[in-house]
């Protein structure tokens, strides 16, 4: 099935004659619904993004037409800009929404920039606040490359411990590996080599293998989705990070979701830490907006989802607040207005188009310290957003916001 069969269609519109009248605002949610991030992203992009158009309809967007359309991208770059093309070409999409895979998010970043258009990314290579910032375009929400390896490896790295990475082989992964070599030796450790594998792979042993023998402290995982999942179950295999076989090396996973620890279960995934911007048991505010995206979704958000809707909420109050979809006038005053919501805790938008918040440490609960079936993680750390992000200075980004 092509992508067009996989376009989803949403108009939300409120008021009388006049607004149905208006030309609708869009919101394009490009994700991937088939692939090996579905799970993390998916549907429940789409339904974090109609949460967020809900709330704002409610208050802030009373009146205004607004319009959710969704397709799949497939984790191809090409597909990707084909949709986006199309979308703003013929269907007027004012924001593009997701896009939650490094390749697709360098074709999007210029796009956007290009055609004078607003693309919301949940997170993903810290290049697009560095390097390939478009910080008049796009704005970067809950996490990046850089933020999910710095806080596991602050926190685990020591003068002379050592890892080996397990990276996936694409611009995702070599960038994972990229930031880990950087914030590992800043703390004094040693990398003492990586193992690649393709993207997507089901079979990991022998990279695993390659880790076990290595005989590092910390074996950690560059990649995400199913990769990791399939990482996660072969290391265990092998007696990786379970506390038992050669060196009982410690497992990292560099980004895992709360689904993917709910697929795989905590006999499995006990023990291993991560570093997350959302967790659904965080505070009141967290659990609220989670029980009611798992009444719609069938289970908790993950950290892309939370993010999806704060960025999306942040970015129609924006609309609201400047009366107007001119993408530079609204991305100035994202950057003017005080984010508050459920799912972020002292969140700043900086003038690279970075949004820095709290963010958290985990371990992986043992079965027998879970109390519900979504009671995955125990908190170890709390780390303020000015400590956990790359600092604005190093980022690299030529044209910081004025």
């Amino acid at each position: 099935m092509g992508w067009r069969g996989w376009v989803l269609a949403v108009l939300v519109m409120v008021g009388g004659a006049a607004a149905q009248a208006e030309t609708p605002l869009k919101l394009g949610v490009l994700t991937d619904l088939s692939g090996v991030y579905s799970d993390a992203t998916g549907t429940g992009s789409v339904v974090a993004t109609r949460m967020a158009v809900e709330d704002c309809l409610a208050e802030e967007c009373q009146g205004m037409p607004i319009e959710v359309i969704a397709a799949d991208h497939q984790n191809k770059p090409d597909v990707a800009l084909a949709i986006a093309r199309e979308w703003v070409d013929t269907g007027h999409v004012d924001a593009l929404v997701d896009m939650s895979n490094a390749a697709i998010q360098f074709a999007i970043a210029p796009f956007v920039a290009q055609t004078d258009r607003v693309a919301l990314f949940a997170g993903g290579t810290a290049r697009l606040s560095g390097d390939a910032c478009q910080p008049e375009h796009i704005v970067q929400w809950m996490w990046d490359t850089y933020v999910q390896v710095g806080g596991v490896a602050r926190r685990l790295t020591r003068p002379g411990t050592t890892w080996f990475l397990v990276t996936a082989d694409y611009a995702f992964g070599t960038q994972f590996e990229a930031d880990a070599r950087a914030i590992v030796g800043a703390a004094g450790g040693r990398v003492l080599g990586s193992a690649r594998h393709p993207f997507p792979s089901t079979d990991l042993s022998s990279p695993i293998l390659q880790a076990q023998a290595s005989g590092a402290d910390i074996v950690a995982l560059a990649n995400a989705g199913a990769d990791t999942v399939n990482a996660i179950k072969q290391a265990h295999e092998f007696g990786v990070g379970t506390g038992v076989g050669t060196g009982a090396q410690r497992l990292v996973a560099l980004y895992l979701s709360v689904l993917d620890v709910k697929g795989l279960g905590l006999a499995a995934a006990a023990g291993t830490v991560l570093t997350e911007g959302f967790y659904w048991d965080i505070d009141d505010g967290t659990r609220a907006f989670s029980r009611r995206f798992l009444a719609r979704q069938g289970a908790m958000p993950s950290q892309i989802q939370a993010g999806l809707y704060s960025a999306v909420r942040h970015y129609l109050k924006a609309v609201a607040a400047s009366r107007g979809t001119d993408a530079r006038a609204v991305i100035r005053k994202m950057h003017k207005l005080p984010i508050s919501d459920e799912v972020v805790r002292h969140a700043e938008l900086r003038p690279d188009g970075r949004m820095v918040h709290d963010y958290y440490v985990f371990a992986v609960k043992q079965p027998g310290e879970s109390h519900d079936p979504w009671d995955l993680y125990a908190l170890l750390d709390t780390i303020p957003g000015a400590e956990a992000f790359r600092p604005l200075a190093a980022g690299g980004c030529p044209r910081p916001l004025q």
